[in-house]
């Protein structure tokens, strides 16, 4: 299967929504990328316009960004892109949703210090179920 990949590079537009599933751990949270390009005529930077993208993570990624990204830091983000057409009220409606493979901050804009997380030991009875102990 074909798929597209995209790297986006921009600001986190809400707070991250983190929820326990019975398939995992999952989040989502709105994405800002705004263009930026020099106008040659006014000979200034310009800003293009605003384009947001829901971005969904899972598993591990999905903690780990919960607890690591905040609203307005600038990140960068890589994944599988997916457009949604639907219709509403009558009215034909658009999305773009990326389901994230990769999120870190953009360093171009900051510094961050990097913590690796602990993986948890599984409980003795999950190690070797019905041995006795």
């Amino acid at each position: 299967m074909n798929e597209t990949l995209v790297t986006l590079v921009g600001h986190v537009a809400t707070q991250v929504d983190y929820r326990e599933t019975p398939n995992g751990p999952s989040a989502r949270f709105r994405f800002a990328v705004r263009p930026r390009f020099v106008d040659r005529q006014k000979q200034a930077w310009t800003d293009g316009p605003t384009s947001f993208y829901t971005v969904w993570v899972r598993r591990s990624l999905a903690a780990n960004v919960a607890g690591s990204v905040a609203v307005g830091e600038p990140l960068v983000v890589h994944g599988r892109l997916r457009v949604r057409d639907e219709e509403r009220d009558g009215r034909r409606w658009f999305s773009a949703d990326v389901d994230a493979v990769a999120v870190g901050h953009d360093l171009s804009r900051g510094t961050a210090a990097f913590r690796r997380v602990a993986r948890a030991e599984p409980l003795l009875t999950e190690v070797q179920k019905g041995a006795v102990v």
